[in-house]
C-alpha cells in the first residue's frame, strides 16, 4: 500500500494537477467501487440545472460537456471523470449538460461508493479529493478570468456604440445648425416647423423675416470675411431677442428669420423696433470694417387655417420686398 501510495504522490507531481484524468491507481480503486453503466451515443447523461448527487469515469467511448453561454466545451476519454460536485456537495446543480458523444461505459459512485473507497483507501482518495478541489478552484478562476474580460469587452463595446451615438448625434445638430452663425439653417428650421405642424402648433405665432441691407456692398468693398462678421452680429441679435419658445434661423446668405410666440400687433413692433433700433445703433458704432448693416423686415401672423407653410413664408417675404424697395431700414406687415 505504501509503494502505491508513492506511485500516486509521484503521478500528483509530475502530472498536471488540474487533470480530468485518474492515475492508473485511482482508476483502479474507484473501478472496484462503482457501478458500472453502459451508454450509447447520443444519450443525455445530465442536463444543465439537474440536481446531481453523483460523479462519473470514462471507462471507454467519450463524452461532451456542453456549458452553455457561449462558455468553451469539453471532450473527455478514458479515466477522465466529471460530475464530482454532485458527489462532494449533493444535490448540486448541474453546470453543463453532459451527452456521450461516442458508445461506451461509464463508471458511477454515489454516496456508498465514495464510503467504500474512504473504507478502502483514505490516503488515495485523500490526493483525488485535493486534485478534485484545486481544478475546481482552476475551473472557476478561468470562468471568472472569461467574464471579466467578457465584461470588459461588453464595457467597451457599449463605450464604442456611446461615442458613436454621441458622434451621431452631434452629426445631426449639425446637419440642422448654421456652421458660420450657430443659428439653425433652413433645414432644422423646416424640421422645426414640421414638427408644429404634425402638433397642431402653427397657429398663434409670427414670422418675421430679416434681410441685410446693402450687404454686397460690404463684401465688396472690404471682404468677405468682414461680411461673415455682419453675418455673425445679425445672428447675436436674433438670438438675444428670441424668446425660450422662438426659434431663429439663418435661411440663407444674409436673409434671416425668427419665428416667435404671438402675434399681437403691438408687442411684434416693440420687437421690430428693437431689431431695427440695435442695428442702426451697432452701424454707427462700427463702420471701418462694418460689423452691422440696417435691417429691412418683413412680418406675417400665422393664421389659425392649417394652410400650407409656404403661403405664410411668401407673405412675409412680400412684406419684406416691400421694405427693400422703400430702401430698407424699416419693417413692412403683411396681413
Amino acid at each position: 500500500m505504501a509503494a502505491i501510495a508513492q506511485d500516486v504522490a509521484g503521478a500528483f507531481v509530475q502530472g498536471d494537477p488540474h487533470s480530468p484524468v485518474l492515475t492508473a491507481a485511482e482508476y483502479a480503486l474507484f473501478a472496484q467501487v462503482a457501478r458500472t453503466r453502459r451508454a450509447d451515443t447520443g444519450h443525455p447523461l445530465f442536463r444543465r440545472g439537474d440536481l446531481g448527487t453523483s460523479m462519473f469515469v470514462i471507462a471507454s467511448g467519450a463524452v461532451d460537456l456542453d456549458f452553455g453561454d457561449d462558455l468553451v466545451g469539453k471532450r473527455l476519454g478514458a479515466r477522465e471523470f466529471f460530475g464530482e460536485l454532485g458527489l462532494l456537495i449533493g444535490d448540486h446543480a448541474r453546470s453543463a449538460e453532459a451527452t456521450m458523444v461516442e458508445s461506451g461505459v461509464l463508471l458511477e459512485l454515489g454516496r456508498d461508493e465514495f464510503d467504500a473507497l474512504a473504507a478502502r483507501d483514505p490516503q488515495l482518495l485523500a490526493q483525488f479529493l485535493r486534485r478534485a478541489i484545486m481544478r475546481v478552484v482552476s475551473n472557476e478562476q478561468a470562468l471568472i478570468g472569461r467574464l471579466r474580460r467578457r465584461n470588459q469587452e461588453l464595457q467597451t463595446a457599449l463605450d464604442t456604440l456611446r461615442a458613436t451615438a454621441h458622434r451621431l448625434n452631434q452629426t445631426e445638430v449639425l446637419t440642422r445648425t448654421d456652421e458660420l452663425t450657430g443659428l439653425s439653417n433652413r433645414r432644422g428650421f423646416g424640421t422645426h416647423v414640421q414638427q408644429r405642424r404634425r402638433n397642431g402648433a402653427l397657429s398663434g405665432l409670427s414670422l418675421i423675416l430679416i434681410d441685410c441691407d446693402r450687404f454686397k456692398h460690404v463684401n465688396d468693398a472690404h471682404g468677405h470675411l468682414a461680411g461673415d462678421r455682419v453675418l455673425q452680429s445679425v445672428a447675436n441679435l436674433l438670438r438675444a431677442v428670441a424668446g425660450p419658445d422662438d426659434v431663429a434661423c439663418r435661411l440663407g446668405g444674409d436673409e434671416f428669420c425668427l419665428l416667435v410666440q404671438g402675434h399681437q400687433h403691438q408687442e411684434l413692433e416693440r420687437t421690430a423696433d428693437y431689431i431695427l433700433g440695435s442695428a442702426r445703433a451697432l452701424t454707427r458704432m462700427h463702420h471701418n470694417p462694418p460689423q452691422m448693416t440696417t435691417l429691412s423686415l418683413g412680418i406675417c401672423t400665422v393664421g389659425e387655417s392649417p394652410q400650407d407653410w409656404e403661403h405664410w413664408y411668401t407673405q412675409a417675404d412680400t412684406a419684406l420686398y416691400r421694405a427693400k424697395r422703400l430702401g430698407g431700414d424699416r419693417v413692412e406687415w403683411q396681413d
